[in-house]
């Protein structure tokens, strides 16, 4: 394989392991440790159908899949651009066939998938709602970490009609959203499970939050020791 044909201008290419690759820009979004902790967290099995919502340049899908390459993937961006990218990726990586990759747009759950056709969906999704905090510069950017396209609710809302009975969503969010988190999750049948804070430092506060939920399950949640980045 040609990997420079699959390289475009002001990318770079990424060594996950040693067959798995993944393509990112120079100067634009990457992915962060909240996209490795997610996949860290999330727990998949073989022969599950497990679905990552904004997928971005498919970097949990990628890294699930390292750790259960018989679990069927299914990815959806709504980004041209970053869709491209994730597709030249799963092509280095000789995974196009294994890691089912869709542009689209979540919100439209319903023309893209069955009801209740996943036992697991996974999302990093935008943090910040529209017009707070610092704009990024790049359109990509800004996509990504703003909820201009796709909200809190949107990917709550669809995870709960695509779920199977006790299937699990698992998300990585800022921790000052949890409120937000777990008053949505209830209003679609989404049970929080496990919850898991997240500090950059031992000494500071959690700026993230890692949360699993089961759909159509009772009540009972578990908080897991701090997980201390540095």
């Amino acid at each position: 394989m040609n990997e420079s044909q699959y390289i475009k201008d002001g990318e770079t290419l990424e060594i996950l392991n040693e067959n798995i690759k993944i393509l990112q820009k120079e100067d634009g979004f990457k992915y962060g440790t909240d996209a490795v902790i997610l996949s860290e967290f999330a727990s998949v099995k073989p022969n599950e159908r497990a679905l990552d919502l904004c997928t971005g340049t498919g970097i949990i899908p990628l890294l699930l899949y390292i750790k259960s390459p018989r679990t069927n993937f299914f990815s959806i961006e709504i980004q041209e651009e970053i869709y491209d990218m994730a597709k030249r990726s799963l092509a280095l990586s000789g995974l196009t066939d294994k890691i089912n990759l869709m542009l689209g747009d979540l919100k439209d759950y319903k023309n893209h998938f069955l009801p209740q056709s996943f036992e697991v969906i996974t999302c990093n999704p935008p943090y910040m709602p529209e017009n707070t905090g610092k704009m990024c510069i790049s359109e990509t950017e800004r996509l990504s970490r703003h909820e201009i396209l796709c909200n809190l609710e949107d990917v709550i809302k669809a995870s709960g009609w695509l779920l199977k009975d006790g299937g699990r969503l698992y998300m990585v969010h800022r921790s000052d959203r949890l409120s937000d988190i777990i008053t949505l999750m209830r209003k679609y049948k989404i049970e929080p499970k496990r919850i898991q804070f997240v500090h950059p430092y031992e000494e500071k506060e959690a700026n993230l939050l890692l949360i699993e939920g089961q759909y159509g399950r009772k009540s009972g949640v578990k908080v897991l020791s701090p997980k201390i980045m540095r």
